[in-house]
């Protein structure tokens, strides 16, 4: 009966006490039949009743729709791999070299092609932010799919009926309470989904192959449209109750006091507050952590008030939490494992990782922090990343870094680096805790034997997460690396794995990073030195670019900076670095802070440019360049230098070469867009 009682505004022109039968009808109120009211009201209800459960199936064909379309890229990821290379067939030096290869293959390759000269570069910058057309893309079509199930199935019409017992007062019943229904049960059945887009420890990361990051489009813009359903559900329903029954305005108050309706109201407004904490402007004027602590909480406290409002479709909210409450679970649970090592008393438990740091000095543009350390535990993929969270700072907060370190595959120990530059907020006290470290150890250096003490800062570990970039690459791709300031712990641990194994002939390799400072090369000096060792194709290939060495000068606060001589080259705004014969207070700043990783300045031997890179031109004379094969561009690095090479990577792409068996104009990008420089 309680049920009834809280259902009984929305169906309360049909008489319970009669006698009928009740009829139930999953997710909604059960129905009386036969219905013994007028006309005009019975032949409403038979609206309302059949556009529900047609919604119901819609729902299930929502869910359905997607389960297939992941189940075929599963299978369409494992056919793909298993597909054998093909074989190198030498033609004309204009053409460089075709490949003997399926046409099943070279027409998945074309289309590749062609879908990234298409959809690769941004969309409408302005409305959706840095994100390329595939996103955008996936948006209209699920916005499409959701409209026309929002409109289909339902019986559009007016009946003007009799209120009982009031001669001359009339009910104007129409579709909007139908439709408004409808678009209030999609937005139900979109919860689960939403609260997948938004896993770290995601089921559509392992059936795509597809990072958990690149799913947060997708999810910020479903939050846009549940927010824009149950906006149209509010309001259609309070324009039938408020508006259109009669006599008003008995008929509204006591709609509005009605506890499914209050709950309703509730989670509506909380949805709200999601919608704005979550905007721009919302995470700028209350940060990012107190927005994510927020969003979390606001987003459970929502579902709880959306059972409490129709409790019927919790089919569609019990999902939701159990999918937020397992990927919670799952984060304790592998961090637990990471950490559950030896203790100094021999016994077994949780124990943080110990880091040693170095720290780099930078007022105009943010110190940077280098943390290296040893923690046992199996090798992560090139390519994913760590969330790392300080125990000395706050055990509330933690943030994904890149390990600039290869893993080693096989061993019992792997060895973590990372940099990042302190920006706000926890970075930056991250960054005032090391240098307080810093300093208070070299304060206590023993002079007399000149060694300098590390600094330490305790650690805690969960992941690692992200993709898993060197899986998918072809033997005989051609590799081109693009980084800007701490942006190079992304695409350096690609450089050094490959490095390491057996190279094809033909394989290109470059690495273009564009820093600040000469003396930003410091930061990842040690891996430079192993890179230039290990592959020596590549020693020529190393170019880095210093974009304010006149700015240091200004303001000197790098006296490392060395004195700046022009060479005549084919682009007239590249400037290489030279050291000048006077500076050896210069030379000796730097070897002492590369002999902090235990590498001398001899060692690097580097091509430098005072300019910012022309990427188009790097680009595309790297792949005009290449003799076989098609490139994987990786990069990381600000904003708008990923958005130039998703247009740059496009217009070099060509799916009709590449049917033709000309491989070197299938350009694909793999990029890391989480870090600014």
């Amino acid at each position: 009966m309680m049920d009834t009682k809280l259902l009984l505004p929305r169906v309360h022109i049909q008489n319970h006490s009669d006698g009928g039968t009740s009829v139930p009808h999953w997710g909604y109120a059960d129905r009386v039949v036969p219905c013994t009211n007028d006309a005009g009201s019975c032949a409403y209800l038979d609206v309302v009743y059949n556009a529900h459960d047609v919604g119901m199936y819609y729902t299930g064909i929502i869910w359905a729709t997607i389960g297939g379309i992941l189940i075929v890229w599963a299978v369409g990821r494992h056919f793909a791999r298993s597909q054998p290379s093909g074989v190198q067939l030498p033609v004309d030096a204009g053409e460089g070299v075709k490949e003997s290869r399926s046409a099943f293959e070279r027409l998945h390759r074309a289309i590749t092609a062609y879908a990234r000269q298409y959809l690769l570069p941004d969309a409408a910058r302005p409305i959706f932010g840095r994100v390329s057309r595939t996103q955008v893309l996936t948006l209209v079509v699920l916005t499409g799919y959701l409209t026309i199930f929002s409109f289909a199935g339902i019986v559009y019409a007016k009946w003007v009926t009799p209120v009982k017992k009031m001669p001359g007062v009339y009910n104007t019943r129409t579709s909007l309470g139908p439709w408004a229904d409808r678009v209030g049960v999609i937005a139900y059945a979109l919860t689960p989904l939403s609260v997948m887009l938004s896993s770290r420890e995601s089921i559509l990361s392992l059936v795509t192959g597809l990072p958990y990051q690149s799913f947060n489009f997708l999810h910020r813009w479903l939050g846009y449209i549940i927010f824009a359903q149950s906006g149209l559900h509010t309001i259609g329903w309070c324009v039938v109750e408020l508006r259109l029954y009669q006599p008003q305005p008995s008929v509204g108050k006591e709609f509005i006091v009605q506890p499914y309706i209050i709950w309703g109201a509730v989670a509506m407004i909380l949805l709200t507050l999601l919608l704005v904490l979550s905007t721009p402007w919302g995470i700028r004027a209350t940060g990012y952590e107190f927005f994510r602590k927020a969003h979390y909480v606001l987003a459970m406290i929502y579902i709880g008030a959306c059972w409490g409002h129709w409790h019927q479709l919790e089919a569609f909210l019990l999902p939701g939490l159990l999918v937020w409450f397992i990927d919670r679970g799952i984060r304790l649970v592998r961090t637990a494992l990471l950490h559950y090592n030896f203790l100094p008393s021999g016994h077994m438990g949780f124990r943080a990782a110990s880091t040693n740091i170095t720290f780099f000095t930078d007022e105009i543009n943010g110190d940077v922090v280098r943390l290296d350390f040893d923690h046992p535990h199996d090798a992560w993929d090139v390519g994913q990343h760590f969330y790392l969270m300080f125990p000395e700072s706050s055990i509330w907060q933690s943030h994904p870094f890149t390990p600039l370190s290869s893993p080693v595959y096989g061993a019992d120990s792997q060895r973590h680096s990372y940099i990042f530059r302190a920006k706000k907020g926890e970075t930056r006290k991250i960054a005032a805790l090391s240098a307080r470290r810093t300093a208070h150890m070299a304060s206590h250096t023993e002079s007399h034997e000149g060694l300098m003490p590390d600094a330490k800062l305790s650690v805690v570990l969960t992941g690692p997460y992200g993709e898993r970039t060197l899986q998918s690459l072809v033997p005989n791709s051609n590799i081109l690396c693009i980084a800007g300031g701490t942006g190079i712990t992304y695409v350096l641990p690609v450089l050094l794995s490959l490095a390491s194994q057996p190279q094809s002939p033909n394989r290109h390799m470059s690495l273009v990073w564009v820093v600040r400072r000469r003396s930003d090369i410091d930061w990842v000096a040690p891996e430079l030195a192993i890179l230039k060792r290990k592959c020596p194709n590549l020693r020529t290939r190393i170019h880095i670019y210093v974009t304010r060495a006149s700015e240091q000068v200004q303001h000197g606060h790098d006296s490392s900076v060395p004195a700046i001589s022009e060479k005549r080259t084919a682009n007239e705004c590249e400037k290489e670095i030279e050291p000048s014969s006077n500076s050896t207070s210069s030379s000796a700043s730097i070897s002492s802070a590369l002999s902090l990783h235990g590498v001398s300045k001899a060692d690097l031997g580097l091509n430098h440019y005072q300019a910012r890179p022309d990427l188009s031109k790097i680009v595309g004379e790297f792949v005009e360049g290449s003799v076989s094969g098609g490139t994987d561009v990786f990069a990381s690095g600000p904003g708008e230098m990923i958005s130039d090479l998703r247009r740059i990577v496009a217009s070099v792409n060509k799916g009709g070469e590449v049917w033709k068996g000309v491989e070197r104009w299938d350009v694909g990008l793999t990029c890391d867009d989480r870090l600014e420089w």
